[in-house]
């Protein structure tokens, strides 16, 4: 199972599509946190370009493959993976 830890660097898919040598669709890992109605499981990141702000997503959606028949271009597997993997 794949797992993040707070303070890993990871990077979206969408990655692919810009300069490696910028850090747009770069983010840290901030932590998971639960929805207080629902009690979805959330994944808070942060970008590390632009304004660097702070986003969620249901950790599912987090977690999940690459659309390969949206974007058959991509080469990742998953919607974000580890920069170092």
């Amino acid at each position: 199972m794949r797992t993040f830890k707070e303070g890993d660097i990871v990077q979206h898919f969408k990655r692919e599509t810009v300069d490696p040598a910028t850090t747009t669709y770069l983010y840290r890992i901030i932590g998971i946190a639960t929805h207080s109605e629902t009690r979805e499981e959330m994944m808070v990141y942060q970008a590390l370009y632009g304004d660097q702000g702070l986003y969620v997503r249901p950790l599912e959606m987090f977690m999940s493959e690459v659309d390969h028949e949206k974007y058959p271009e991509i080469h990742q597997k998953y919607r974000f993976e580890r920069k170092d993997d």
